[in-house]
């Protein structure tokens, strides 16, 4: 799959020592996505906006807002983090993610 038509920021963003880094995306309606990869670790993030999270390879466990237990995602899985939340993460496989941010 691929973006046609869209700005790429070059400076990358990294994160937890360089364990998790990603590009933005900008898209010409002004709207947002993040292509990175996660090592295997345990990370925990914050958000302001509403993030989808597709997972286009590698295997993760993540602890979602209000949820009463970790959910295993794979390729293919997305999930939801809710607006102005904390998430955490046990990466356990190099992995490959798009995440999409929602105003």
């Amino acid at each position: 799959m691929e973006f046609k038509n869209v700005t790429v920021i070059k400076k990358a963003n990294v994160y937890f020592d360089g364990k998790v880094t990603s590009r933005t995306v900008i898209f010409p309606d002004g709207s947002k996505k993040t292509l990175g990869v996660m090592f295997p670790g345990d990370y925990e993030f914050g958000t302001a906006e509403k993030e989808i999270m597709e997972i286009l390879s590698g295997n993760l466990d993540v602890l979602l807002p209000g949820a009463a237990g970790w959910a295993t995602f794979k390729e293919g899985d997305v999930f939801e983090v809710p607006a102005g939340s904390k998430f955490s993460l046990k990466v356990k496989s190099l992995t490959d993610y798009c995440c999409s941010y929602v105003k």
